[in-house]
């Protein structure tokens, strides 16, 4: 599905334009035309392909999707690769935005994705000298778009973890914590799918040999990766507290356990003590001592309980009950 195509000059919007006009308008010193598509189909791509005479090997990337984040440099032409986190119900959804971006043309390709970069444009629009760089602002306004809408997304898995955190020392339902922080781990990996591979290929646009697209745009790209280079650094550190957590967590069943261990043991040590006594009196040998004698009963029951109350004293000292 074609969203925009427009062509601008000198920092200001020329006209919008059809899609049959973009050779036209490409030939055209000073100007570049700016193209967005949304889950394009094979023909729409094609075109695109035809009209901007894109590389082969990019146009397949985009084509079949599911690509890493990555940046490629063919010739003239640069091939982008972002992963969008939207988050859906408790999930995160992951979708794709490929962009080709030339000397004179920017052409963004997003797919399995709902946010538009609609307020994008508009931002570009209202900063005609920051648009005079030409496709390369164009080329960091989108990245620094999608790089920023991992903040929120990381603001909520830290938040998720928080609540977690009080559940565990709260003692309740350690299998659901534990069930709970792999969660959090696995939406803490696919934003580090999107960010980690991203970060290295950003810190090639401001230092080194630049591509000609982003020539004068250094600073901007050094913005976009130092954002990159926090999420980075935040996500690694959520990683080690996920599971810091997680052995916490196991860390209190062990001991709940124990605790229940060693309040059985105490138990059977009581009932132990009137077993052995009475099961040493029901053996009824003739010659036992005070088998006949007329309070042989209660001093029986008095040795029980006075055994077992020393015992249970013990036990509640030392903490086992």
């Amino acid at each position: 599905m074609l969203v925009n195509c427009v062509v601008y000059q000198d920092g200001k919007k020329v006209a919008d334009i059809a899609q049959g006009e973009i050779h036209d308008y490409l030939a055209k010193p000073g100007s570049f035309v700016w193209v967005a598509l949304r889950d394009a189909t094979d023909g729409e791509i094609d075109e695109m392909r035809r009209q901007f005479d894109l590389h082969d090997l990019s146009v397949e990337d985009a084509r079949h999707g599911h690509q890493r984040p990555k940046i490629e440099e063919y010739g003239d032409e640069l091939f982008t690769v972002l992963h969008v986190i939207e988050p859906a119900g408790e999930e995160l959804h992951v979708g794709e935005v490929s962009i080709f971006t030339g000397p004179n043309y920017v052409l963004s390709i997003r797919n399995r994705t709902e946010q538009s970069f609609l307020g994008v444009r508009a931002r570009c629009e209202r900063e005609p000298d920051l648009l005079r760089h030409g496709s390369g602002y164009v080329l960091y306004a989108l990245m620094d778009a999608v790089v920023d809408r991992y903040f929120p997304v990381l603001d909520a898995i830290e938040t998720e973890l928080e609540a977690i955190e009080a559940r565990i020392f709260a003692n309740t339902a350690p299998r659901a914590n534990i069930e709970a922080l792999y969660y959090v781990k696995q939406k803490v990996t696919t934003l580090k799918h999107a960010t980690g591979p991203l970060m290295d290929s950003v810190g090639k646009l401001y230092g080194g040999r630049v591509p000609q697209v982003c020539h004068g745009m250094g600073e901007y790209f050094r913005d976009v990766y130092d954002h990159l280079v926090r999420l980075n650094q935040s996500l690694d550190s959520l990683r080690d507290t996920v599971a810091t957590a997680i052995q916490v967590n196991l860390a209190l069943i062990t001991i709940s356990e124990t605790e229940v261990t060693k309040r059985l043991a105490a138990w059977a040590a009581l009932l132990a003590v009137p077993t052995f006594i009475a099961s040493l009196y029901g053996m009824n040998f003739a010659n036992m001592p005070e088998l006949k004698w007329e309070y042989g009963y209660f001093m029986a029951l008095a040795l029980m309980s006075a055994f077992d109350l020393y015992l249970w004293y013990r036990f509640r000292k030392s903490g086992w009950l």
